[in-house]
C-alpha cells in the first residue's frame, strides 16, 4: 500500500466495497435492476456532477462526491478513501463502466495502492448501443469503436486505428467525436473513409441519447461534419452494405431472407 494510503488507512481502518456502476446513456429507465441494488446498498456516491444530477431521485439519504470533467483519479482516489472507512461506495460511471470509463481507473488505483478492497463491476447499457437502438440497427455484423479523444490517447495511434477501420470495413461507432477546440480529428476521419467507402454511405447521429435533448440526424459520409457534432454525440458510420429504411439504418448480418 503506497504511503498516501497508510495516512488514510492505518491498522484500524475497516474494508468497504466499492461497486462501479455502469448508469446507461441517461435515462433511470435505462438502469439494470443490479445497478439499482447496488445504488440501494451504497452509502457513498462518487461521480461526475452532471451524471449525479441524472441519478437525483435514487441519491436520497446518501453521501454524494461530485466533481467536473478530466476529474476522474480525483473521484477514484475519493471513492478509495471513503471504502477504506469501511463503506460500501458507489463509482458512477455513464455508458457501461468498462468501455472509456471509471471501472479501468478503479482497478488500476487498486493495484497501484496495494488496496486489498472488494470491488466489483455492475454493466450498463454503453453509448453504443444505446445509440445503435435509436437508429434501427446499424450494428449487426462487425463494429469498431473509436474514441477521438487525443486526451489520453496519441493522435498518431487514433489515425492507425481510423484507417484499419475504414479499411476494413467495419461498421464504425465514434465516441468524443468533436470538442470546441478538437475538430479536426473528425475532418480526417472522413478523408480517411472516404477513400475506402462510397460517399453515399449511411451514417447517423445521436446527440444524447435517452435524455431531454435527445436528437438523431441521419446524414452520409459525405456530409455528415456539416452537422452540429459535440462531444454528447455518437456518430455510427456504416459499412458497405448498410442502408437506410423509414428513417432507420440497417446494416444486414446476411440472413437468407
Amino acid at each position: 500500500m503506497s504511503q498516501n494510503y497508510q495516512e488514510i488507512c492505518d491498522h484500524s481502518c475497516s474494508q468497504g466495497k466499492i461497486y462501479i456502476i455502469g448508469t446507461g446513456p441517461g435515462d433511470l429507465a435505462h438502469l439494470t435492476p443490479h445497478a439499482k441494488k447496488a445504488l440501494e446498498e451504497s452509502e457513498v456516491v462518487v461521480g461526475y456532477n452532471y451524471y449525479l444530477t441524472l441519478l437525483k431521485p435514487l441519491l436520497e439519504n446518501k453521501k454524494i462526491l461530485g466533481s467536473g470533467m478530466k476529474r476522474e483519479i480525483e473521484r477514484g482516489h475519493m471513492a478509495l478513501k471513503e471504502a477504506n472507512t469501511g463503506k460500501t461506495v458507489a463509482v458512477i460511471s455513464s455508458g457501461d463502466p468498462g468501455v472509456y470509463g471509471m471501472a479501468g481507473v478503479i482497478w488500476e488505483l487498486i493495484k497501484t495502492t496495494g488496496s486489498s478492497l472488494e470491488v466489483e463491476v455492475v454493466p450498463g447499457v454503453t453509448a453504443a448501443t444505446a445509440a445503435a437502438a435509436l437508429l434501427g440497427a446499424p450494428l449487426m455484423h462487425d463494429f469498431a469503436v473509436i474514441s477521438l479523444s487525443d486526451l489520453l490517447t496519441p493522435w498518431e495511434t487514433i489515425k492507425k486505428r481510423i484507417e484499419a477501420a475504414a479499411v476494413a470495413d467495419f461498421v464504425t461507432v465514434i465516441y468524443n467525436p468533436k470538442s470546441i477546440k478538437r475538430t479536426h480529428q473528425i475532418e480526417f476521419l472522413r478523408e480517411t473513409f472516404l477513400k475506402h467507402r462510397d460517399p453515399h454511405t449511411p451514417v447517423g447521429i445521436v446527440k444524447n441519447a435517452y435524455r431531454p435533448e435527445q436528437e438523431i440526424i441521419l446524414a452520409n459520409l459525405h456530409n455528415f461534419t456539416q452537422q452540429n457534432i459535440d462531444m454528447f454525440s455518437i456518430v455510427v458510420i456504416g459499412n458497405a452494405q448498410t442502408y437506410q429504411f423509414n428513417d432507420k439504418l440497417i446494416t444486414p448480418r446476411g440472413y437468407r431472407l
